[in-house]
């Protein structure tokens, strides 16, 4: 008869061979039970990174993006999904929740230079990392209104160039032109703001020249706008600024083609018709100065303008090559025609 001993070993020992078998099926199917867990785990990573983490096929880079003031975490997400920013409102949502910012949002204009994951805009939002660097933009002698709201239209989003030109018109050769640096979010408001501002700066040690010169400063500035296309150099602008300003005091009119080019389109030829165009800028049918500025003269033109040089002559041409002849009769221009451009 088997004793409790006996009885008491004979259990421990199937109690054993239980669980060398449990041990030899966990061994046999661990390798199974890895792959199932590695495959799973790579699926579910890939389809978080495609619906949620990558940047949209229509990321808007190098575009402003607005994150407009006082909205909630819920409002910016959606605002940045349909911008094409993010993929997954959700999971912008729980990051910024993650990252303690989600009373802590930057408003304002942002610039991605290229696409970015959900990851780093979520964190350029939360400490306001706009990435927007200034822009640098040439504004060129002589340019109008018109050409300078072109420019601007060209480079800059939030730029209107309707509401430029309904401030600006008024100021016609009252906008300095010079190398300025915006912020790719400048509007209409900044850049007329800069460029008048520049103006005064750069003019105010002309204001007391221009008051002993017998001329208010508008006629200064109105005449510079036309030296500025009609001479080169500071030498030419003297001078011709000398004939004009002989010009206006005989009575004569100016008949400059300057003033005609201005209410051209680019490139279009001065013909006769133009020349009989009644318009209060054909200094050809009307005389003295034209109504406003014809651009944005430089500091050489306004210098010019308040410093011309007289020498009695009443006539100039310019060459093929941009060298100026002068005159003092009529007769001696209609030489220089035949010599110097062949009429």
């Amino acid at each position: 008869m088997e004793t409790f001993a006996q009885w008491l070993e004979r259990g421990f020992e199937r109690a054993h061979q239980f669980v060398m078998m449990l041990s030899e099926h966990w061994r046999t199917h661990t390798n199974r039970r890895t792959i199932v867990i590695l495959v799973s785990g790579g699926i579910l990573a890939a389809l978080l990174y495609i619906f949620a983490i990558q940047p949209p096929d229509s990321f808007p880079t190098d575009q402003l993006v607005s994150v407009p003031q006082g909205q909630s975490v819920s409002e910016i997400a959606r605002e940045l999904r349909d911008a094409g920013v993010i993929r997954s409102p959700l999971f912008f949502r729980i990051l910024v929740k993650l990252s303690g910012r989600e009373r802590d949002l930057h408003a304002g204009d942002y610039l991605f230079k290229e696409p970015e994951s959900v990851f780093s805009i979520a964190r350029a939002i939360a400490i306001g990392a706009y990435g927007l660097e200034p822009f640098r933009i040439r504004i060129p002698e002589g340019a109008t209104t018109k050409e300078i709201a072109v420019l601007f239209s060209r480079e800059f989003q939030r730029f209107d160039a309707a509401t430029f030109l309904q401030k600006a018109r008024p100021q016609e050769g009252y906008l300095f032109p010079d190398t300025y640096f915006f912020l790719p979010n400048a509007t209409a408001d900044t850049v007329f703001s800069a460029m008048r501002q520049n103006f005064d700066t750069q003019t105010a040690t002309l204001t007391t020249e221009a008051a002993t010169s017998g001329h208010s400063f508008s006629d200064i500035v109105t005449m510079a706008s036309i030296l500025e296309r009609e001479g080169r150099s500071l030498s030419d602008r003297r001078i011709i600024a000398g004939i004009l300003w002989r010009r206006l005091r005989l009575g004569m009119p100016l008949q400059a083609d300057a003033t005609m080019i201005y209410t051209l389109n680019r490139g279009e030829p001065i013909t006769p018709k133009v020349l009989a165009t009644n318009s209060p800028y054909n200094t050809y049918l009307h005389k003295g100065l034209p109504p406003t500025p014809i651009g944005s003269p430089s500091i050489v033109s306004l210098q010019a303008a308040v410093e011309p040089i007289d020498k009695g002559y009443l006539y100039y041409l310019a060459d093929s090559s941009g060298t100026t002849h002068y005159s003092k009769t009529y007769a001696g221009q209609v030489a220089n025609e035949q010599r110097y451009l062949g009429r």
